[in-house]
């Protein structure tokens, strides 16, 4: 009779065990969804941010389907990287990693090509001329290539943490928030007609990284450290971007490009 009882409450132990790892195991995959939610949904906030700045530039006439070839490459080459960008984020908020991680390689070649093109894309648009009116040459060259590095620095390193999805997700996200400043510039510039005005941008798109930041810390207890690196990263491109622009070199290339 003792052997059975103690049999029985054995089995009731491991049977209890049992329950509460596999409820254990409910609650994390619940909340890993979770993030997996807000990712993506801060994904379509990005895409949003992107169609509402690009489309008021065109419905104000003040981008036009006449432009360079280069410009109109530029264009398809980065809607096709915002697409990439939602693709992944929606292949993880489904559960698709294996496809994530096929379409990584991808990915990762389209956005070197990106900074490589939009390098290239600057300084064309200094050479022909085509620099915004609100911007010298010497700053929109610096400002422009400065981003790009952000955006190049961070991919970078969400690529070598591709492994840590904590890192990985939080860090591309932040690579795409940092262009956001062309959607923005957009949306501002015109009205405010002074390149000083790039400085309203930084707590706008800071305003992205807060809520992440907030999500952190509502849901894990604390701010992962990689949103740091993503406003650092903002901060960072912007004040060199007026620290450099009137330096002797970056006036000289600017002249010289522009002829």
């Amino acid at each position: 009779m003792a052997t059975a009882a103690m049999a029985t409450a054995a089995m009731a132990t491991a049977a209890m065990a049992t329950a509460a790892m596999a409820t254990a195991a409910m609650v994390e995959a619940g909340d890993l969804q979770r993030e997996r939610a807000f990712f993506f949904y801060m994904a379509l906030a990005v895409v949003a941010t992107v169609f509402a700045g690009f489309g008021f530039n065109f419905a104000m006439g003040m981008s036009s389907i006449h432009s360079p070839w280069w410009v109109h490459l530029h264009a398809a080459s980065m809607m096709t990287w915002v697409a990439l960008f939602v693709t992944q984020a929606f292949l993880v908020y489904r559960g698709n990693v294996t496809a994530h991680r096929a379409l990584g390689p991808i990915a990762a070649g389209w956005s070197a090509w990106i900074v490589v093109l939009g390098f290239a894309v600057t300084a064309m648009d200094v050479r022909t001329h085509r620099v915004p009116p609100f911007f010298h040459p010497n700053y929109f060259l610096a400002m422009d290539w400065l981003n790009m590095t952000a955006f190049a620095v961070l991919v970078i390193a969400a690529v070598r943490l591709r492994n840590r999805s904590d890192w990985h997700k939080r860090l591309m996200l932040g690579a795409m928030i940092n262009p956001l400043a062309v959607a923005w510039g957009r949306l501002t510039l015109p009205f405010i007609f002074d390149q000083r005005g790039i400085w309203l941008e930084i707590p706008i798109l800071l305003a992205y990284i807060g809520i992440c930041m907030l999500y952190d810390r509502r849901t894990r207890g604390s701010v992962h450290p990689a949103h740091f690196w993503s406003g650092g990263a903002l901060v960072s491109w912007v004040s060199l971007s007026f620290a450099t622009a009137n330096l002797p070199p970056v006036v000289a290339l600017a002249q010289r490009l522009s002829g």
